[in-house]
């Protein structure tokens, strides 16, 4: 082991041995290489922003095991926004000094292109300066199957009717062993790497995320990382790697015993120790809860995500996030916590400090 902590202290990137031999290692041991990683990129801060969730739809032509949220799995009541409904929230929220809405839904056939789209082009004409991040890439390949479009074109839709960034859902678990089981059907592993490597190409920006602490082993969530860097290493395109804990609840995975606080924690600090090239790793509280999520800033995370305000497919699954948390006690827990509060936009750019 001391051999890796070497590797570590100089700089060298880890293999996928080495990364799974890392979850043998004491937890204070590696809790304090990637405390020291995340200090050398970002100090004390710990990064947060003001955004609002909205799920448009939960009408889904997939039957992910996972999933709680999907009308067609376990949650019984399908619903569809209009846009008006849609424009309702929205200038509510920017109203309050929202600066991002965070917008995906379910693979719905009968809302079609046409309805997102349109949806986009009205929030950004009415609000220019508001960022929309959109459509994972689990979305974009549904919606190129469907319509028979390209990747590159479905892409090249959604900037030109207002989507600034990707969020990085519909990754789970790059291992398609894995997939055939809690996700066959949907967005495979390679399809996702190439929808984001092309968003990345055409100079936008994504976030990456690993669903985790369900089916999958700790030798397939190395590989998802290491995946993960390497397009970065051509891309250069993302600005964060997500990792979501799997909520247990209201699906069919039927998964016996919820992953530990332990485990969760060294899986945060091995992803700052592994995605060397990847710069802010976030401690989504809304999956994690937000106790962990703070003490995960000491394990390598400098990122809790944001306020939420709203939150449907976790929360169907049985994560406390329905009514996010406000802004005073988002900053009150960070500082109690030892760091700084820094409000960041949708690029990390920084906005406020506490």
């Amino acid at each position: 082991m001391q051999s890796i902590i070497d590797k570590i202290q100089s700089g060298k990137r880890l293999t996928l041995e080495e990364g799974v031999a890392l979850y043998d290692m004491d937890i204070f041991t590696l809790g304090e290489l990637a405390s020291a990683k995340r200090q050398a990129l970002h100090g004390k801060k710990a990064f947060f922003n003001i955004n609002r969730h909205i799920n448009p739809t939960n009408v889904c032509v997939d039957i992910c095991k996972f999933c709680a949220y999907s009308a067609t799995r376990k949650n019984p009541n399908p619903y569809t926004m209009s846009h008006e409904e849609v424009m309702a929230i929205v200038d509510d929220v920017v109203a309050r000094g929202i600066t991002e809405v965070h917008i995906v839904s379910a693979h719905n056939r009968e809302a079609g292109l046409a309805w997102y789209l349109d949806m986009f082009k009205a929030i950004k004409t009415k609000y220019p300066t508001l960022h929309i991040k959109a459509l994972t890439a689990a979305e974009i390949h549904f919606l190129s199957t469907t319509y028979g479009m390209s990747y590159d074109e479905v892409l090249d839709t959604m900037i030109a009717n207002g989507v600034d960034s990707m969020p990085g859902g519909g990754a789970e678990i790059f291992d398609e062993k894995v997939r055939n089981v809690i996700c066959k059907g949907k967005v495979n592993s390679d399809q996702w790497i190439e929808i984001h490597r092309l968003w990345h190409k055409k100079g936008r920006e994504s976030n990456a995320t690993m669903l985790f602490g369900h089916i999958e082993g700790r030798r397939e969530r190395i590989d998802h990382m290491i995946r993960l860097r390497t397009l970065q290493e051509e891309t250069g395109g993302f600005n964060a790697f997500i990792p979501l804990v799997y909520q247990m609840e209201n699906n069919y995975l039927n998964v016996p015993h919820a992953i530990t606080g332990q485990e969760v924690l060294k899986t945060m600090a091995i992803s700052r120790l592994v995605l060397d090239n990847i710069a802010h790793l976030k401690a989504y509280w809304v999956t994690s809860t937000i106790n962990l999520a703070l003490v995960a800033q000491e394990f390598g995370a400098d990122d809790l995500d944001g306020t939420i305000e709203k939150e449907s497919i976790q929360s169907a699954a049985g994560a406390k996030s329905a009514n996010g948390i406000d802004i005073s006690a988002m900053v009150g827990l960070i500082k109690n916590a030892g760091f700084i509060p820094v409000e960041r936009d949708s690029l990390y750019n920084e906005l406020r400090t506490w």
